[in-house]
Formats: structure tokens, C-alpha cells, sequence
């Protein structure tokens, strides 16, 4: 991904400042498919983003992430690696509609998509006392047709069985939409599960490193005299070494 550079990189964190989970979602993704639009970024599948967004980590800061949680158990504080070399390259999800068959029912949807998610947030928002109206807010829009018995279905609720159904060839069909991990407590021994929240991650591990590189900037310009695409423009490598020069001296 030669298109991430330091400047790009930057202009990405500046503007994610300003912004919520969603809108820096967009930005990270948007470091993965240059030159794509809001439109486009917000109508790929969850999992397909995330496993671009996993790529994104892997060429900026390597594949082994460093991971804190706490024991569901007995509270312990727990922190481990998880290497994540093979999500950025995982399936990618369908592109067209999903079909589910149960009894007398007959089901086409599309994968959830972050404009979806973004849909449910303001229905959660308006009534925090109703989960329920946002997993339906969900299906309704992501179910294309629905069928019972051979005739359409419009406004019938689908049953428990049937949501069951498609929550479970959604998962099958985009895996990196949620990525859980079952992490054994050291302490207690037991499993707690961890999910993990690329865009919540990356975005962290991009706001560390660019205020550190406008600390470099800051030091290099005072020492040198440089702007700050010159020093931006140096090697990693090569801008530790005149860093390293400037403390000794």
C-alpha cells in the first residue's frame, strides 16, 4: 500500500479528530480504497471493510496486535498477542443477495453494511428501552423479499426461527464482521470472550503514532530548520538517526 504515507496518514488523523466512531471508521477505511467515495465506503459488507481495514493495520504497523482485556470472571486485568496475519486476506464476502429456506418460509437479504450500522445507532439513540426495534430496523433493511407458504410477505414480522437463521448464514458468509476471541484467564483459568473492534484499534495505534511523528517534526525543525514535508519525507530510519543527533548534541 504505497499510498500510505506519512501525509496521508496525518490528514486522516487531523480530520478523525473532529469526528465520531463512525465518521473515523470512514476515514480508515478510506486509507484502504483511495480515491473511493463516502457512497461506495458505506455500502461494502462489514467484514469485507474490516478485512480491509486489518490489511491497513498489517502495512502500517505489522500483523501481531497487542490485546487488553479484563477477565469476565475474577476481574483480572489480562493482556496478550494476537496475530492477525491471515485477516486481512480472509474470503471476501458475497457480493450479491443471500437466500435462507426454513419451514414454509423462504428468505433473500444482503449483508449488513456500516450505512446499516449507522441507521440502527439513530434508532437506538431515539429509544435506548428498545433493542428489539433495532434488530428490526436492521432487517428491514436488509431482507429483499420475503416468502410464506409461496406468497410475498410486506409488513409480517419474520419469526424467531428465521432471524436465527439468517443471523447464522450472515456469520458464515462475512466471519470478520465480528471477531470474538475466547481468552483463557491466567489467574482463574477461565474463557472470557473479547471482541475485537478494528476501527477502534487502528484508530488508537494512528492517534499514537502521529502525535509521536509531530513530536519528531517539532524537534527536527527546531534543530534544522526543516518544513515539515522535508522531514516528513525522510525514512523512519533516517529521521531516528538526526532525532538521535540532536539529543546528543
Amino acid at each position: 500500500m504505497e499510498h500510505l504515507g506519512a501525509g496521508a496518514l496525518l490528514a486522516a488523523w487531523e480530520a478523525g479528530l473532529a469526528s465520531d466512531d463512525g465518521g473515523r471508521a470512514l476515514l480508515l477505511h478510506a486509507l484502504a480504497r483511495p480515491g473511493a467515495d463516502a457512497g461506495e465506503l458505506l455500502s461494502v459488507p462489514l467484514g469485507r471493510r474490516d478485512a480491509e481495514l486489518f490489511a491497513v493495520r498489517r502495512a502500517l504497523f505489522g500483523a501481531r496486535l497487542e490485546v487488553r482485556t479484563e477477565c469476565a470472571e475474577c476481574g483480572e486485568d489480562m493482556e496478550f498477542e494476537f496475530d492477525a496475519d491471515g485477516l486481512g486476506t480472509a474470503r471476501a464476502a458475497p457480493d450479491g443477495p443471500l437466500r435462507v429456506e426454513d419451514g414454509e418460509w423462504t428468505v433473500e437479504f444482503r449483508l449488513p453494511t456500516p450505512a446499516d450500522l449507522a441507521a440502527v445507532a439513530a434508532v437506538e439513540s431515539a429509544d435506548d428501552e428498545a433493542p428489539g426495534q433495532a434488530r428490526a430496523a436492521l432487517l428491514a433493511r436488509c431482507v429483499l423479499r420475503a416468502e410464506h407458504a409461496g406468497g410475498p410477505v410486506a409488513d409480517r414480522p419474520l419469526p424467531d426461527h428465521v432471524q436465527r437463521r439468517i443471523a447464522a448464514v450472515s456469520a458464515e458468509s462475512d466471519p470478520l464482521a465480528d471477531v470474538t476471541l475466547n481468552v483463557a484467564c491466567p489467574a482463574c483459568g477461565k474463557a472470557t470472550r473479547a471482541e475485537l473492534d478494528i476501527t477502534s484499534y487502528l484508530w488508537a495505534e494512528l492517534d499514537a503514532w502521529a502525535r509521536d511523528t509531530l513530536l519528531d517534526v517539532h524537534l527536527l525543525a527546531t534543530a534544522y530548520g526543516w518544513s515539515e514535508p522535508e522531514i516528513l519525507a525522510l525514512s523512519p530510519l533516517r529521521r531516528r538517526y538526526y532525532l538521535e543527533l540532536c539529543a546528543d548534541a
